[in-house]
């Protein structure tokens, strides 16, 4: 278990553009931070620059809204431009009332708006979430291994979500790569000789929450590097946070 676990906010970054090579901007980052990425570190990058660098970005001026995204736009007042884009990504609308639109992505994310965002574009375009956050994940790690030699590391591709029962927002991992997503404590028995039953750890979504302490929405820190926590290394996948239908009461 580990004691202590370090947050490093990498700054300095320029803005992305489609095409961008990732890893290389962010160990240039990191250097010019004065700090180095280590074996076993845990790098968290935000969605939005992931996004950017695969050309996932939407001009709305291009955008023509179906009589269904034209209908929803009534109902909520947002663009109707808009709502074709986040239909166009939701394989279904989960919960629509007043202006919030609740989706469950192609991806089988449930968030708002299909993850489809206009912050930190501008001009009219629109950012829509990584067609494959677990293979822009490995992208990312597979390169920065390549480049630093010999380490190993994990790297956790992460939005912003609001939640059910909690008001506020807090970064999770939509994909990730070199780590487990979950820690699972089921059948071991605590210090009062209790076995664990239902003990099962978002980890990956923990180090994603930690992580935007250090990056927040108008810091301009995209990347944060998490050193000291003792993750189980594996191929990983952020679908093994997602409830499957069955056991998800809320749908």
């Amino acid at each position: 278990m580990a004691l202590q676990v370090q947050i490093i906010g990498v700054g300095g970054m320029p803005d992305v553009r489609p095409g961008d090579d990732l890893a290389t901007l962010i160990l240039e980052a990191i250097r010019g931070q004065g700090v180095d990425i280590e074996d076993g570190d845990v790098l968290v990058v935000t969605q939005k620059i992931v996004s950017k660098a695969e050309g996932r970005l939407v001009d709305l001026r291009q955008v023509e809204p179906s009589p269904q995204a034209r209908e929803l736009a009534a109902r909520t007042g947002k663009d109707p431009r808009l709502l074709e884009v986040i239909l166009r990504e939701s394989r279904r609308i989960v919960r629509q009332e007043r202006d919030v639109i609740i989706c469950e992505t192609k991806h089988g994310l449930v968030c708002a708006n299909a993850g489809v965002d206009t912050s930190n574009v501008g001009g009219g375009v629109v950012s829509l979430l990584p067609q494959n956050p677990d293979q822009s994940a490995e992208r990312i790690r597979a390169a920065i291994q390549e480049k630093k030699g010999g380490i190993s590391i994990a790297v956790i591709i992460s939005d912003t979500f609001g939640r059910p029962w909690r008001e506020g927002h807090t970064n999770v991992a939509i994909g990730l790569a070199g780590m487990s997503a979950m820690k699972d404590y089921v059948g071991q028995t605590d210090p009062h000789g209790y076995v664990l039953r239902v003990s099962t750890m978002a980890v990956a979504d923990e180090l994603a929450a930690a992580a935007e302490l250090v990056m927040e929405k108008l810091s301009r820190v995209p990347v944060a590097i998490v050193r000291g926590f003792d993750y189980q290394r594996a191929e990983g996948s952020g679908r093994e946070l997602i409830r499957p239908q069955e056991r998800d009461l809320f749908r």
